[in-house]
């Protein structure tokens, strides 16, 4: 999903291929896991809920594009990689609240799992309480247990990928270019929620560089 997800109305293909230029490949990487680790570091030592509610709002005033210009470009199963994710799904989430919503509330309709509840969002959900679960998510990675934190944003994932596919499943006749577009959202969302799990499970482990 990342990947396809780096083209949000707010945050252009030519900008992100603006960050590539000719830079080196391992300086960036090096940046990358440089910065989310002190930033992660400082935040979690002290958690001052000044600084941590500054920093869930960050790409409210700021735009995506600082965080994907440090971020964007890290391994998906790194600490800088799983940083940029949830900023992108809480944009995204803001973008279209509604929509997000919608899909959602679809999910929990029809998964078969505990999702639903891991991911922790308010009953019934809609486009305020899909906010609220962003937020909590990105400041749950400052405060509480990051790995729980990645854990609540993988199963947002899974629960819309249901969502997806069961809205898909709904077109599938009538309008198959819209049941395909969510059939490949649907993927996109099941491959971040795999991407969340791998990096909880190293988080836990001491692992997540």
């Amino acid at each position: 999903m990342a990947e396809n997800f780096h083209k949000p109305t707010q945050f252009s293909g030519n900008k992100f291929e603006a960050f590539q230029g000719g830079e080196d490949p391992a300086a960036i990487s090096r940046v990358a896991h440089e910065t989310a680790q002190a930033l992660l570091t400082r935040v979690r030592t002290d958690p001052d809920p000044e600084t941590v509610e500054r920093l869930v709002a960050y790409t409210d005033e700021n735009g995506i594009d600082a965080v994907a210009e440090l971020w964007s470009r890290a391994a998906p199963r790194s600490l800088p990689g799983a940083l940029w994710r949830i900023y992108l799904i809480r944009m995204l989430i803001r973008q279209d609240p509604e929509e997000t919503a919608y899909f959602y509330q679809r999910g929990t309709e029809v998964v078969r799992t505990i999702d639903p509840v891991v991911a922790g969002a308010a009953v019934p959900t809609g486009p305020v309480e899909i906010i609220a679960l962003a937020d909590e998510i990105l400041r749950g990675l400052f405060t509480g247990d990051f790995a729980v934190a990645l854990e609540r944003a993988a199963a947002y994932c899974r629960v819309t990928a249901t969502g997806c596919t069961s809205v898909a499943d709904d077109f599938e006749a009538t309008e198959p270019n819209r049941s395909s577009l969510l059939t490949t959202r649907a993927l996109r969302f099941s491959t971040t929620a795999a991407e969340f799990g791998a990096c909880a499970r190293l988080w836990r482990t001491d692992s997540l560089e």
